[in-house]
């Protein structure tokens, strides 16, 4: 049996200075059922994902990417930038807003682009989009410049805005394994060494400090990227970080020549996952992200180097993370409550409303991507058997999955 409601509302007690509660919708049909069998978290909250519309509707729609939040127990999420057009200008980010208004079920918060096209090579206009927008990224892409990145955390602060980096210098990307471990060299699959990563952190925090800007980092892997983030926030520094729940579980002894182990950054070695896993521990990594990134079955067949970065991940963030970790006892549940939903809405000021949703956690069940509601198919956590399956989703009192 799973605690009772009443257990469970007070472990996910504490957003802002309200306790957690919750109204059933009318049509919400428990009767047949022990309510109390039942665990009710307030909505979770996703601050890294792609919905590749417009541009990429083949991929992942707003549609379809709003039905696989919700299946995962999600009701607001963050959309990056990696669109065309690219929301780099009021114009361009309207194309996506308007699909947003149109088509979205849950809280769905779009990124401005830093730079114009995400191309390094000149700010974009965030003057003109931060009204809409939710903060600044160039998500995929490092900004190489430290010049432009000191401007571009001088405006983003000027409009009470974050800058939410992807960490990446590509110029140790040339020729680089995944991690300096052999299997990853063994697997042939060239891609972002560790340096790449924490070399830009180390930047950024200082411009950071430098700045006062607000700054957020995208999916840490690294046991330097923790480090250096845990001491900058000793120092004061106004930063946050998000790590991904393929981090928390996996490492480069887990690859395979499969298209559904590749995203960026890769999986690193056991001694980067065991410092991530302390860093949520400690507080150093406030959040957990999926970085949702589907691509079409073709793309994703073409082998671990040849196929495009990126796993899907709304759909089985919570059974995996309460399976390896939760249960485990690795972390506790409440824990996990406020590395899911709690913290992101907290840094990224995104109410909660009567959002929430409810899990059977003592099912079990095996992943099977054909039944997954996003688009994408493609996760390294196929055949894993996980417990914890979503049997409701609420936003603003309306059910958007059940």
């Amino acid at each position: 049996m799973a605690e009772n409601i009443s257990n469970l509302i007070k472990i996910t007690s504490g957003f802002g200075d309200e306790p957690f509660s919750f109204e059933l919708p009318s049509e919400a049909d428990f009767s047949v059922r022990d309510f109390s069998e039942y665990a009710v978290f307030p909505g979770f909250c996703d601050v890294h994902v792609h919905f590749r519309e417009p541009g990429f509707f083949y991929k992942e729609s707003v549609k379809t990417g709003c039905a696989a939040a919700a299946h995962g127990g999600y009701t607001a999420v963050c959309t990056m930038p990696n669109l065309d057009p690219v929301p780099d200008s009021a114009e361009h980010l309207a194309a996506q807003t308007e699909i947003i208004r149109r088509d979205a079920n849950i809280g769905v918060f779009p990124y401005g682009a830093i730079t114009v096209g995400q191309k390094g090579e000149k700010l974009s206009d965030m003057e003109a989009m931060a009204g809409e927008v939710i903060a600044f990224s160039d998500d995929g892409r490092g900004v190489q410049s430290d010049d432009m990145m000191r401007e571009a955390m001088l405006r983003a602060k000027a409009l009470g805005k974050m800058i939410v980096a992807h960490c990446e210098v590509n110029s140790l990307l040339k020729g680089g394994y995944i991690h300096d471990g052999e299997y990853a060299k063994a697997h042939g699959h060239r891609g972002i060494c560790s340096e790449s990563e924490w070399g830009q952190i180390e930047r950024d925090l200082r411009l950071a400090k430098e700045t006062g800007c607000a700054y957020h980092v995208c999916h840490i892997s690294t046991k330097e990227s923790v480090e250096l983030i845990r001491k900058a926030k000793a120092e004061g520094v106004n930063v946050t970080c998000e790590t991904a729940p393929h981090y928390l579980v996996l490492d480069e002894s887990d690859l395979l020549e499969e298209g559904r182990f590749k995203m960026n950054p890769p999986l690193r070695g056991k001694e980067d996952r065991a410092a991530l896993i302390e860093g949520i521990k400690d507080g150093t990594i406030d959040m957990i992200a999926t970085d949702h990134a589907p691509h079409s079955a073709e793309e994703k067949s073409r082998g671990l180097e040849k196929s495009p970065f990126g796993i899907v991940g709304l759909e089985t963030a919570f059974p995996v993370l309460y399976t390896r970790l939760v249960k485990e006892g690795v972390i506790t549940l409440e824990k996990l409550v406020e590395l899911l939903a709690l913290n992101p809405r907290k840094r990224f000021n995104i109410p909660l409303g009567n959002d929430f949703t409810v899990w059977d956690l003592n099912a079990k069940e095996t992943v099977d991507p054909e039944k997954f509601l996003s688009k994408g198919r493609s996760t390294p956590f196929e055949g894993w058997e996980l417990y914890g399956k979503c049997v409701l989703t609420v936003k603003d009192g309306q059910i958007v999955y059940k």
